[in-house]
This record gives C-alpha cells, structure tokens and sequence, in this order.
C-alpha cells in the first residue's frame, strides 16, 4: 500500500498558493495480456501486460481551490453530470490516500482525442491524467515524493478509478498485477518493464474505428459478469501463464510469438463476454470481416501483422515500424472501408504522460 510519508494534516498557510490550476495529458493503452475480472479493492484476478499509446490520449486540467469540498465536470467543452457522479466516487475513495482532497473544490475540464466508452480504454487514459493531477496538487503541498514516487503512487490511485489507468501512468511496456514469474510486479500498481528488444520499442498501432457509439455493456459490468462465467478460473490460470510468454517474446524480438498472443488474447476477452450469464457480443460484423482480412494478408504477404480488441467493437491493427507503408497500403485498400466514416488512428507506443501546465 503506498503510504503518506506525513501528516494527513495539510497546513494551509503553507503556500502563498490557496488555488491553482494544474494540467495532464495521459495516454491509453492496450493491453496485450487481457485484464478481465477483479475482486476486493480493485485488485486484478490476473496479470495484464499492455503497452502506452502515444496520440490516444485525454487532456485533463482541474481548478483547485481550498474552502468547500465540490466537484464540477465538463467533457469536451460541455457540463457532464454523469462523468462528474463517476469522479466523485473515485474522489471519495481517494481521501484516505489524498487527504487533502477533503478541503477542496474541484473542476475539472477534459477530453479525449479518440471517442470515449468504444472499447479505446478511455477510462485509463481519463483516470490516469485526473490522478496524476490529484497526486501533483498533494505533493505540491506536501512535497513528499520525488518522481518515481509520485508515479507509483499516481498508478495506485488511479487503479482505484479504473484497474487498467493504473497502467497508463508508464510509458512504453507496463505490467500489472502479481503473478508467479516476477515478485516485482503488484496488484497495487502497475510497473514498467524495461529491457525490451528494438522489434517492439517502435511498434506501431493502427486502430480501425468500427463503431464510434458509446459500448452496450460498460468493462465495469463486463468485470462483474466474471464472477459467474464457469471458465473463469481457467482464464486467470491462462492469462498469468502468459505473462511469462509475453516477456519472453519482447525481449528477445519474436514476432510470430507475440503475434498469436495478442490475437488470441484479444479472442479470449470478446468468447468471455458472450460466455457470460448475461451473453453479450461487443463486436460488429465488420469487426469480423477486418479480422479475416489481416489473416488472409499476413498469409499472402508474410508481413507480421497482428490484430487486438480491447472491450469493444474496434480492432488494433499491431505491425513493426519498418513494414508502416506496406501494411498502411493495406488499411487504406481494404480496411477503411469497414470503418465508421472511414475513421483510423494511426497510434504507435508512447512515452507517458506529459505534465503540461504546472503549478
């Protein structure tokens, strides 16, 4: 658990600064070890492994100001009650870790750069930059952790919001949760993971937006559902024996490998859905066209393109960075048709988050 290293009783007078405005912009991520299922206080069923995007990010700014405790929201420009009723929940589970937030009044103002609630991880990107911010106003006052520090303690609060932001706080390759190949790795926090051959230190994400409409079934209800899927058990063994597989392929540059990890991963998460109690089908038929397409390429060419799902109809089309033109050709051919309004974003793996207005 990460722990205050002071008081919790914040000396007001310490700062001439009573209010402020502090600004983060923070990535999402997929996640190639697919994490579905939690249990306690967000705490994961099993390891995940993803890497941090890099343009598919949210934008988030919060006014602070010392007095009354309140929270207002806008989205995009606009007054948004129902993001505001998620933040406040997240806000009164975060004063025993930030408990300065009990003497303050917040707005917050943010958006997305990709369409939010489509299975893009808008949650991680969201959650991670508003607890990035919360940890920055709570070190400003305290200044009680140095850099890594204040990620650390950022990526366990922002795993309180929403388990895969925990992951966003890190750029490049991030592992979550505990799991026997590494005592390192926690489910308080997320970790990043270094040493990674140069084949996946510029791998490149095209993500075919298939349907921009807001999903039907929300992750969070998708995790509940897990509690009564019968292959359950059988998915957390499967997933955190993985891990080790995942790390092993990125480490020594082995595509092939990584490539039928993060297609039957991908597979896996949408069979959990529909095996639900409560069956639901997230994809769309194109989503299934594209698949048979990147298949049917990859055999024809021999270029090592795979494909991912995150909890939703849009696929990540995952390829090296010395075959961009080549599998971009492709998109552009026989892909984009199937997209809504011939939208993709053209992502690759990100360094992080970026602090862009300061105290």
């Amino acid at each position: 658990m990460i722990q205050n290293k002071h008081s919790a009783n914040y000396i007001k007078n310490n700062k001439d600064v009573i209010k402020g405005e502090i600004g983060w912009k923070s990535p999402s991520n997929l996640a190639i070890i697919k994490y579905w299922g939690k249990y306690g206080d967000q705490f994961p069923q099993n390891a995940s492994f993803s890497f941090t995007l890099s343009k598919s990010l949210s934008e988030t700014q919060v006014e602070w100001e010392f007095g009354n405790q309140g929270l207002e929201v806008f989205f995009e420009g606009k007054k948004n009650d129902a993001f505001a009723k998620r933040l406040i929940k997240v806000v009164n589970r975060l004063e025993r870790e930030i408990p300065i937030l009990k003497d303050l009044s917040l707005v917050v103002k943010s958006q997305n750069t990709f369409p939010h609630s489509a299975g893009i991880a808008s949650s991680a990107s969201a959650l991670s930059a508003f607890a990035l911010c919360l940890c920055s106003i709570e070190n400003y006052y305290l200044n009680q952790f140095d850099k890594n520090e204040l990620l650390q303690k950022a990526s366990h609060c922002s795993r309180l919001g929403s388990g895969s932001a925990a992951r966003s706080v890190y750029g490049d390759w991030v592992e979550w949760g505990e799991n026997s190949f590494d005592s390192k790795f926690s489910n308080e926090y997320a970790t990043k993971l270094d040493g990674i051959h140069p084949n996946f230190n510029s791998i490149r994400d095209s993500i075919l937006i298939i349907s921009a409409e807001e999903k039907s079934v929300s992750s969070s209800v998708g995790h509940k559902l897990m509690e009564g899927n019968p292959y359950s058990a059988v998915r957390f063994k499967q997933a955190n024996d993985r891990i080790s597989e995942l790390i092993s392929s990125l480490k020594t540059g082995d595509w092939e490998q990584f490539g039928f990890i993060a297609e039957s991963e991908a597979l896996t998460l949408h069979s959990l859905m529909m095996s639900s109690v409560s069956s639901y089908i997230l994809m769309r038929p194109n989503s299934i066209t594209a698949i048979e397409k990147i298949r049917d390429f990859r055999e024809s060419s021999k270029i090592p393109v795979y494909f991912s799902l995150d909890a939703g109809p849009n696929l990540h089309i995952l390829y090296p960075e010395n075959v961009e033109k080549e599998v971009r050709d492709f998109i552009n051919e026989e892909l984009k048709p199937l997209c809504h309004d011939g939208r993709i974003i053209h992502d690759e793996i990100g360094k992080g988050p970026v602090n862009f207005k300061k105290i």
